[in-house]
Formats: structure tokens, sequence, C-alpha cells
């Protein structure tokens, strides 16, 4: 027993202290002094790719509770008629820093990252401490990563936590002491790189993805049990590689960022595909990338491959089996990095609902898709074993600052806009959307076929300039032109099959929050105002409210513990938050309560 491990020191109470209070107590009582929270560490039980595959409806074993990325949880014990009677249960608060990180619960016991490199077990009905990880940050750090130890999510497999670390490792935890267990270093975080993706497991591989500003990026694959790197697939394809020649002349040290930052990635077990999204090429403006010439690569896909990508992956190899490109030539850091949404659906899109529709199609057709939505916009649907191009939509709003001017319906092949393209430097264009859905990822329930799309309302107006090291400066996130101020932000319910759209909730305060959908017929979602929700799943009827201390931040998660079922949501501040708050200046948060809050029903 490891009693270091159990030690959470606090402004108020000196280490040296309570460390001496604490081996006493337990020198005098045993172990039992600990009570049944520590039990629940001691009795572990290891988590198996059985428990990965179908996870205890109890659990919530990775960000989207399954690796199918639906946020989905059939549990039901608090539902639509009983939610108003939700209860604070518990609270505790976080390190400081910028946080994002969306908890795990096994078997009682909550698995919480923090900023700055720290990693916390809790007992989940309570709060209390299990044990504690710190990891000591180099002292240059600050100075060279943006985002630091930013923890999106930790991952559980066997008897041990992974996490990513600010100085670039990968490291895995022992489950019940917290004790450190191995370590594989995988970045240089000097150059800019960072973990800033979270992990999933899949066959006892440790998947990660991260950011990289100056150099080429990649994903991934480590054995779980030794850290031993496994694969590592870049996301810039190299010259004389397929799919080299569409960066035009630029060497591969020049090919950067279109990097696998987001969220990570889904997995489908039949096919045995990963699927990952990628990020733009960087400098921004592609005018600033090919040192003055706009037409360097093509105005339509292929461009700079696998730059805004869904990449389907072999699980064993990580080869690449099928890409789809979502956006040619990036201008504008517009992102398609986010979750990979698998349903198995009727494809019937809706020629009233949906702008671009595969005319080969063939009707009444279940398909195995995957669903996503890039953070300019645009809700994609392809199909997951060939890529095929299925359907698209000009989400949130079809406006003519969309960063896409067409698609080939035939054949999926997409079109930048190029009225909105700086062709010298110095230009200033405006470009929809700008952050309309982050890393705050969505939902999908399966009982009523509908997706649940968080989305803000704004746009990017951006200037090139070539003496900054992105390309562009100033930029600005402005809302829509023409937006209703009013109705900045809002939850959609998006039929999987049709492609209809019920924009069933709007408000003026934007969001960062991840949404979840349960069996008890409620969707829980919040706000940078520090207002968590519960909707009603079928209308949008809001049927449960409170405020919080601070900024709802991604996180959002339910699990159950001895038969009764808890909420779970954290709040913080979030690396985007003030550049999207800049336009509601009446929302005033602290950027500094990082908390989490849990609600279940009164016994």
């Amino acid at each position: 027993m490891h009693h270091q491990n159990l030690i959470s020191v606090t402004p108020f109470f000196p280490q040296h202290v309570f460390r001496i209070t604490l081996l006493a107590a337990v020198l005098f009582f045993g172990e039992s002094w600990i009570g049944t929270s520590w039990g629940q560490v001691k009795e572990f039980v290891p988590v198996t790719e059985q428990h990965l595959s179908n996870p205890d409806p109890g659990d919530w074993l990775m960000p989207s509770r399954t690796r199918d990325w639906h946020r989905f949880s059939p549990l039901d014990q608090i539902n639509r008629d009983n939610v108003k009677q939700l209860t604070l249960v518990w609270a505790r608060g976080l390190e400081p820093g910028v946080q994002e990180n969306i908890p795990l619960v096994y078997q009682g016991v909550m698995y919480v990252a923090h900023p700055g490199d720290v990693v916390q077990a809790l007992d989940a009905t309570n709060g209390d401490l299990l044990w504690e990880y710190r990891r000591p940050e180099p002292e240059d750090m600050t100075g060279f990563s943006t985002f630091r130890s930013v923890s999106r999510n930790l991952a559980i497999y066997d008897d041990m936590i992974f996490h990513g670390t600010g100085d670039g490792h990968v490291i895995a935890l022992d489950a019940r002491s917290g004790k450190l267990r191995w370590e594989t270093k995988m970045l240089d975080y000097r150059d800019g790189s960072n973990h800033h993706s979270g992990f999933i497991v899949v066959d006892g591989k440790v998947l990660s993805g991260r950011s990289c500003s100056t150099v080429p990026c990649f994903i991934a694959a480590h054995d779980a049990r030794t850290g031993k790197e496994l694969w590592r697939t870049y996301t810039a394809a190299a010259p004389g590689e397929p799919g080299g020649d569409t960066w035009g002349d630029l060497p591969f040290e020049s090919r950067i960022h279109a990097s696998p930052w987001g969220n990570p990635g889904s997995y489908d077990p039949e096919n045995k595909l990963l699927y990952w999204g990628t990020a733009n090429p960087r400098p921004y403006p592609r005018v600033v990338r090919h040192h003055g010439n706009p037409d360097a690569v093509s105005r339509s896909s292929p461009a700079e491959l696998y730059s805004n990508s869904t990449l389907a992956l072999d699980i064993e190899t990580g080869k690449i089996v099928w890409y789809y490109q979502h956006l040619p030539g990036d201008d504008w850091d517009a992102d398609h990095v986010q979750e990979r949404i698998l349903i198995d659906t009727v494809v019937a899109p809706d020629p009233k609902a949906v702008k671009w529709i595969n005319p080969k199609i063939k009707e009444g057709e279940e398909r195995e898709i995957l669903i996503t939505l890039g953070e300019p916009g645009g809700l994609w649907a392809l199909d997951r074993k060939t890529g095929e191009f299925l359907w698209a939509n000009p989400f949130p709003f079809d406006v003519p600052e969309f960063h896409l001017s067409d698609i080939d319906e035939k054949t999926g092949q997409t079109f930048i806009n190029w009225d909105n393209v700086a062709k010298a430097i110095g230009e200033t264009h405006i470009v929809c959307f700008h952050n309309t859905k982050g890393f705050w990822p969505m939902a999908y329930n399966p009982q009523n076929n509908s997706l649940y799309i968080p989305y803000n309302d704004y746009c990017l107006e951006q200037t090139t300039n070539a003496d900054t090291p992105t390309g562009a400066a100033p930029r600005f996130t402005i809302p829509r032109p023409g937006a209703d101020p009013n109705a900045l932000s809002g939850l959609a319910k998006v039929n999987a099959s049709t492609g209809q759209l019920d924009r069933f909730y709007t408000q003026r305060a934007p969001n960062n929050g991840a949404v979840l959908a349960t069996a008890g017929n409620l969707v829980f979602w919040g706000d940078l105002n520090r207002r968590l929700r519960a909707f009603d799943a079928d209308t949008g009827g809001v049927l449960w409210e409170t405020i919080l201390g601070d900024s709802v931040q991604n996180s959002t998660i339910t699990y159950a513990v001895n038969g009764k079922q808890y909420l779970a949501v954290l709040t913080g501040w979030a690396a985007i938050t003030g550049t999207i708050l800049s336009y509601v200046p009446e929302i005033q948060v602290s950027g500094g309560h990082n908390t989490i809050y849990v609600f279940a029903l009164p016994d």
C-alpha cells in the first residue's frame, strides 16, 4: 500500500501534518479507516476488451461511454418525470488552469485529469479522494506549449489508467494506487507539440492523437501493458507517397499541423477500422503556406492530404484504408477533427432538408454510416466501410459565406469557397462558420434515431498576415452576418436517416458543453453562462435547470453506483472561452472555478 498516493494537499492544510495524521490513523485503525472507498480500489476488477466493447450501463469508460461515440446512456432512473427533483450531492474543486476534461467512472470510482498533469481517483458517490498522481513539470514547458498539459480524457484498460502528459509522454498509472507503471516519450514539447487529444483503447492498444504546430503530426498506437509503440501514422502525405503531390512542392518538414488533436477516434469492431479526424494545414492562408501562390494546390479535393479529412485506419497496422477530405486546402483553421459517430440506419436524406445527396443511394437501404460535424459547420454522412459520400448539409445555416461552394454529389469531391480565400497578403475575409461545434461532443439516441447537436452561430473575420506564425492576424470570432443576437447558440435535433432538422432550443449565451442523451428520454447540455439544463428529448422543453459556479466545459456524463444514478459535470475555463464570450459581454464568469458537480435524485 502506497500511503503517499492517498495525499491531496490543499492550501489550508500543511502537507507534512496531513501525512503524519493519515499515517497515524492507518497504523491505529488499519486500512478499514479509509472506508468503503479504499475498498473499491483494492478490489479492482481488471478492465477487459469485453468491458470496453459492451460496457456496464452504470460505468462510463470513455468520453462517449461507447466506442461508437453515441454519448447515450441506457440508465433511466432519472427521467423526464422526476428530473426536476435532481439535487447536488457532492462537489470537488480541481486544479487551476485550462479545463476540458471528461472523467471516467468504473465500479464506483471516478478518474479525472486536472490541468497541470494531476490525475485523481475519487469515490464517485461522495468525491472522497482515493489516490492522486502529480507529475513534475519541466521548468521551461510554459514557454513552449500554449496548452501545456490539457487533458481531454483518460483511458482505462486492464488495471491501468492512461494519460498524455504535458512533457510529451504517454503514461500508465496503476488504477489501484496511482503509482506510475510505465512511460513512453512521444513528442518534444519544445516544438509546440502536445497531447491535446485524449485516448481510447482497442484490443490492448492505447490509441492517441496530438497537436503539432511546427512539425508533421501523427496518430499512434502503444501496447497497453508495456508502452511499446506499435505503429505511427503521419497525417500529412510525404513526397513520393500516395497523395504526396497534393501539397505542391512543399518539403515534408513544411507539411505541418494537419493534426489529429481533437476528440479521440471511434472504432468499428466488425470492420476492424479506427476512424479519426484531422485538422488544417499551417500557416492558415494558402497564399502564405505557398510563398505567395494561392494556386499552388487545388481548389477542390484532394488538396494537401490528409488535412481536414476523415481517416479510416487498419487497427493492427495503422495503414490508411480510406480517406474522405471535407475541406481542400483550408485557408482559415477550419478543423474537421472532432468525433465520428457510428450508426446503422436506413439512409433516406430528405431533399427538402439536405442540400447535397448522392444520387446512387438506394431507397430504403440500411447502411453502416459515419456522421461528423466540422468545426466550421457542415454535417456529413459517409459509408463507414468504404468512405463513400452519402449526404451533407451546410449546418447550422446555408449562407453565402459558407466555407464550401459545392460538393459533387456523385463523387463527393469538395470545392473550397474561392470567394473567401485570400489571394494576396493583407486581404480580409469573413468565412462561416467558426467553432460552431468544437471539442464538446454531440450525442446520438438510438431509441429515436436522433442526433443532438450543440452549435454556436459564429463566423471568422481574418486578415492574411505573413509576419505571424499562423499567417493570419488579426482574427476575430464574430456573430454570423444577419444572425439573431438572441439566438447565437442552440441545440438542434437531427434525424440520422433523413437529415431533417429541428432547431428545438436557442439562446444568446454561447456554449462549450458536451451533450448527453439518456434512456430517461432526456438530453443534458450546459453553456458558458453557468447553466446546466435537462431537455425533453422529443420536444426540447426545458425540464430542469441549475446554475453552477463557472462555465460548463465539455464533460457531462451519467453513471450508477449501487443502483443509484448520478449526473456529473465539470466547470472551468477552456482555451477558446474568452474568444467566444467577447460578443456577449453581459456574461461574467470568473474563468477559474474548476469544479466537479454531481447530482442525483433524493433518496
